[in-house]
Formats: C-alpha cells, sequence, structure tokens
C-alpha cells in the first residue's frame, strides 16, 4: 500500500466512529485478486475512497447539528460543466507548416462546427478540421478584401449567441499583426467570452526554417517585428510612418510583415537613415511550406533581386547580419521543381496523377454560403 493511500485509510478509521452502524456493517466487496476475501485484508483503493466520502458526509452533517445552519453544498455537477458553446477561439496556426501547429489549436480544430479562416491557412492545416464543421472564407489581400472586417465582427457575434463553438483561424499568431485585438475588443464589448489561443509568428517560425536567429550575441541584442501594410484608411507615406533611427540600428533585426509593395521605400528609407547597403537581408515567399521561395541578397540589391524572382505576398523580410547565418534552401523554387517531376512521371509511365500525387495540397472543406 502506498504512503498515501495509507494516509488516507489511517484518516478514514480515525473518522470511522462518526459513520452510521449501518455503514460499519457493510459487508466488503470482493477483490478481483483474490478467490476468498478475508477480513484481515486491506481495504482497496475504490473502498477507501468511498469511506472517506463518508466521512465527509457524516462531517457536513455534525456541522448542521452543531452550528444550527447547513453546510454550503457544492454543485458538483456545475464544476464540471464544460465551458459554454458560445465561447469564440481565435486560434493562431503558425506560419503554414502543418506541424508547427500547437496541440491546443488541433484540439479545437477537431472539435469545432463553425470556423472562419484566413487567405493564409494552408490547405494541409485546413484538412485537419472536423470534416463536420462549416468553413466560412473571411480572407483578405491587398486591394480586395473578400469581407469587411465589420461583417468579420458581425458575424462572429452571430454565430456565437447562437450556440455555435466558432473558430476564427489566422495564421501565425492572432495579435501579432493579426487583428486579433480588434475581435477581441469587439467580441468582449458585446458580451461574448473569448479565449486566445497563440501561434508560432512567421518571423519565429520561417526564421527558424532558414536557420537564421533573430538573435546572437555577436549580431543583435535586439528584434524588432514592423509592418509594412497600413490601413486602408491612412494617408501618411511610407517615409513618414517609422522612426527611421530606430529601425536602422545595425545592432537590431529588423522582421517586415507584409512589406512587398512598400519594399523599395522601406530599403531606401534605412539606407538614408545610416543603415549599410551591405546589411545581409532576405526575403521569403510562403515560409515553411512546399511553394516557399527564398530571396537573399545586400539591402541595397534586395528590391532588383525580389522583383527580378517575381515573388508576391505573403512574404516576410528579414534584415539584419544575423541573416549572414542563413542556410541555402536545396531548391529556390519547389513549385517548379513538383511541375517538372510531375512532367517527367507522366512521361515515363503515361499515367493519369492526381494533384496530390505530384505532391500539390488539396483542401477539401464544407463550405458555407452567404446567408446560410
Amino acid at each position: 500500500m502506498s504512503r498515501s493511500i495509507a494516509s488516507a485509510f489511517g484518516k478514514a478509521m480515525r473518522l470511522s466512529a462518526m459513520l452510521p452502524v449501518a455503514l460499519l456493517l457493510r459487508p466488503r466487496l470482493p477483490s478481483p485478486l483474490m478467490c476468498i476475501d478475508t477480513p484481515d485484508v486491506p481495504p482497496t483503493f475504490d473502498e477507501t475512497l468511498g469511506l472517506l466520502h463518508s466521512c465527509k458526509e457524516a462531517e457536513r452533517e455534525q456541522h448542521m447539528r452543531l452550528h444550527k445552519r447547513p453546510a454550503p453544498e457544492v454543485d458538483e455537477a456545475a464544476e464540471l460543466a464544460p465551458e459554454p458553446a458560445s465561447r469564440v477561439y481565435l486560434v493562431g496556426v503558425g506560419p503554414g507548416d502543418a506541424e508547427l501547429l500547437t496541440l491546443k489549436a488541433l484540439r479545437l480544430m477537431g472539435e469545432a462546427d463553425l470556423v472562419l479562416y484566413d487567405r493564409l491557412i494552408s490547405p494541409a492545416i485546413l484538412r485537419l478540421v472536423n470534416p463536420e464543421a462549416q468553413m466560412l472564407y473571411v480572407g483578405k489581400e491587398s486591394g480586395l478584401h473578400t469581407r469587411p472586417q465589420d461583417e468579420i465582427h458581425r458575424l462572429m457575434l452571430q454565430f456565437a449567441t447562437s450556440g455555435r463553438t466558432v473558430l476564427r483561424l489566422k495564421g501565425g499568431d492572432p495579435c501579432v499583426f493579426g487583428r486579433g485585438g480588434e475581435e477581441l475588443e469587439y467580441l468582449e464589448a458585446q458580451g461574448v467570452p473569448v479565449t486566445i489561443v497563440p501561434g508560432i509568428t512567421a518571423a519565429s517560425g520561417i526564421a527558424a526554417s532558414l536557420g537564421v536567429p533573430l538573435t546572437h550575441r555577436d549580431h543583435a541584442d535586439a528584434v524588432r517585428f514592423v509592418t509594412g501594410h497600413a490601413r486602408s484608411e491612412c494617408t501618411e507615406d511610407v517615409a513618414d510612418r517609422y522612426c527611421w533611427q530606430a529601425l536602422a540600428d545595425p545592432k537590431c533585426t529588423l522582421v517586415v510583415y507584409m512589406g512587398l509593395s512598400t519594399l523599395p521605400e522601406l530599403a531606401a528609407g534605412l539606407v538614408a537613415a545610416g543603415l549599410s547597403a551591405q546589411m545581409p537581408a532576405v526575403a521569403v515567399q510562403d515560409g515553411t511550406t512546399r511553394s516557399q521561395r527564398v530571396v537573399a541578397a545586400p539591402l541595397g540589391e534586395l528590391c532588383a533581386s525580389v522583383s527580378a524572382a517575381g515573388l508576391r505576398s505573403p512574404t516576410l523580410v528579414i534584415i539584419g547580419s544575423v541573416v549572414s547565418m542563413l542556410q541555402t534552401p536545396e531548391s529556390a523554387d519547389a513549385a517548379a521543381q513538383l511541375l517538372e517531376d510531375a512532367r517527367a512521371l507522366t512521361g515515363e509511365k503515361a499515367v493519369e496523377l492526381t494533384a496530390e500525387e505530384v505532391g500539390l495540397e488539396v483542401a477539401r472543406v464544407r463550405t458555407m454560403l452567404r446567408g446560410e
């Protein structure tokens, strides 16, 4: 018998005088490990727990007699009740690689019955969502918003108040340039409970996948995240948006989210503020996914290199001496390699291949139409 069980049993015996006689004389339950039940065999673990429960009931009855008022009742059902179904989960799913999901995000994706997802959620991740869940695409990109942010707010409120378990899937971390703070404020103001599930932000995930530490004692003692994409109603020029002296610190790694369209102005501003045009820099499209593309060049040449490579959004830019530690990827264009392999295979075997068999990512989701 373990020390904890022995202690519990000892307590039960000390309180046994408080038990009704009928309880003390109750027959012992047969042990599954013995053919004959003898009175000198110590009680089983379940019997000990039952005895302790009876002791607690006896203590409560004695409390009632001594203090002339009932002891507080414990609503065990309420303690074990699940969270209300009207909760909204703002879930970060990381930079794209499905294996970088958190366990909590994966569990919630399997339990959800309604999912609102963004443009940057990879098909590999969408495949992990409960197949019975309804999926509503609310993605946005520069110049094309399928649904305005105000409408997304109203949809989450509508579904949450109707008793649905709502997941709001966001790339990276919901509160790092993901508008998670705005959605949190809106829902809490409407009385809807919200849980934020953090994810690996693109800066951390992509840098690590390239072998680039964001901080290093020999290179950078700080890291700064900025966005190159302003609010649609913002009329401020890029040149007036930043504190250039702070951004141009050579001992600070600079990571630019959504900065593809403003990269020329950003690079020129950094050089004008004193950052060397030879500072190592890298631009990464679709980081951590099969379609990842990487363009590395000195800061002064980065814009021309990115333009020549034809990178598109989403592209993350990392600037700093830590980029000198970049591990060159095996293929600069995984998508082109997949296409080449597919053509070679079909030519040799003359068979029809599915998209998944040639390595393309395919997502099967249950969609939801407007007004549904």
